[in-house]
């Protein structure tokens, strides 16, 4: 895929922001020292992290050079590095790992969720959340668009871009047997768009990006058409012009 689009990525920063600041709000360590962001896109989970922690010292990991980039901007005084999370290592003496929405993108994740707990200090928390939307209209549809004669051959891989999401039960038989304290949950978040092109919006910078990015412009606009079609049944918009998007996200709370 191209390089992540920070701009595009940070028009929806508020709907980004608030299942981080949930999880945020959930952690039993009010005083963390030492915080790694993993996955810290243009540093907007960062700022959160320093907001709330703003004695701690963080570090922001990222695969993106333009959201890298971006976060420096916005977090001067956190640490960025470029890297990919499936090869990373936490610092032994981290309080807390953090990840916001980044995890469905890891090949074999659990596995990897494991490893990095693994590696923490006794007491130290891994919290991160994921989209759980696989299984949602928005996300269906994409699937089931490119799957038509007309994108067929350039979107094959697109599909299995994301890591499917385990069921609770699935993280906790992984986990547990590493926890002193393991919470999960599951919370869907309704946002309000301006009709079936807000869905579109919001997406392009983040599901949709495996499906468009394979195709020339004028194959992406007749994509887009044929998937807003196929959603729009699902999302009704109302009077306003306003629609409401369900958007689940899954949460895992762990202490070492």
């Amino acid at each position: 895929m191209s390089d992540w689009n920070p701009e595009q990525y940070l028009s929806f920063a508020n709907e980004r922001a608030r299942p981080a600041l949930d999880l945020i709000a959930r952690l039993p360590n009010r005083h963390p020292r030492l915080i790694h962001d993993v996955g810290c896109g243009p540093g907007n989970s960062t700022r959160l992290l320093a907001d709330a922690f703003p004695e701690a010292m963080l570090t922001g990991l990222d695969s993106s050079h333009a959201m890298i980039a971006k976060a420096k901007a916005a977090v001067p005084k956190a640490r960025f590095i470029t890297g990919d999370a499936s090869l990373w290592q936490p610092n032994p003496e981290a309080d807390l790992v953090f990840s916001n929405a980044l995890f469905q993108w890891v090949p074999e994740h659990p596995r990897h969720l494991a490893r990095i707990l693994s590696a923490l200090k006794p007491g130290a928390l891994l919290a991160i959340q994921m989209p759980d939307n696989l299984h949602e209209p928005s996300h269906v549809h994409m699937a089931k668009t490119a799957a038509k004669p007309a994108y067929a051959a350039k979107l094959t891989k697109a599909v299995k871009a994301r890591t499917p999401i385990l069921s609770a039960q699935g993280y906790h038989q992984i986990l547990r047997p590493l926890c002193t304290h393991l919470e999960i949950w599951r919370t869907s978040y309704h946002h309000l768009l301006k009709g079936h092109q807000g869905i579109i919006d919001m997406l392009s910078s983040t599901g949709l990006r495996p499906y468009l990015d394979p195709l020339t412009p004028a194959e992406r606009t007749a994509y887009l058409a044929d998937y807003t079609k196929a959603i729009a049944p699902h999302y009704p918009v109302m009077d306003d012009g306003l629609l409401l998007f369900p958007f689940p996200r899954l949460f895992i709370l762990a202490v070492k």
